[in-house]
């Protein structure tokens, strides 16, 4: 199970679209609560996070992710508008695995999708 922590109608549906064309199973977050509540249920394979959504604290789930040993080597994929090199900066010191430009997600979602 890939879990996508992300409030964004448009991110949601290219996620949702590209993993059913995969055939690949993705939960969806809209809170920090809520993808921990899903985390501790059964480790996801991969957990996507939109590191511009403040709502849902990335950042903190990814601390949060790197205290609990079940948790803690589940691969992360953030992504953040390209101008944004604070957030960008601040994603790769929090530990976030893979940070990339919101273009650059969305052209390689297919291959991350279907490599975890």
């Amino acid at each position: 199970m890939i879990l996508a922590v992300l409030d964004d109608l448009m991110f949601s549906s290219k996620i949702k679209t590209t993993a059913s064309q995969l055939g690949v199973a993705v939960t969806f977050a809209r809170s920090a609560e809520s993808a921990l509540a899903e985390m501790s249920k059964t480790p996801p394979s991969l957990v996507i996070l939109d590191l511009n959504n403040t709502r849902t604290n990335p950042l903190g789930i990814v601390a949060t992710m790197k205290q609990d040993p079940a948790l803690r080597s589940v691969p992360t994929v953030g992504y953040a508008s390209h101008v944004q090199v604070d957030v960008i900066n601040a994603a790769r010191e929090a530990g976030v695995g893979e940070v990339l430009p919101r273009s650059a997600f969305t052209q390689r979602l297919a291959d991350i999708l279907g490599s975890h």
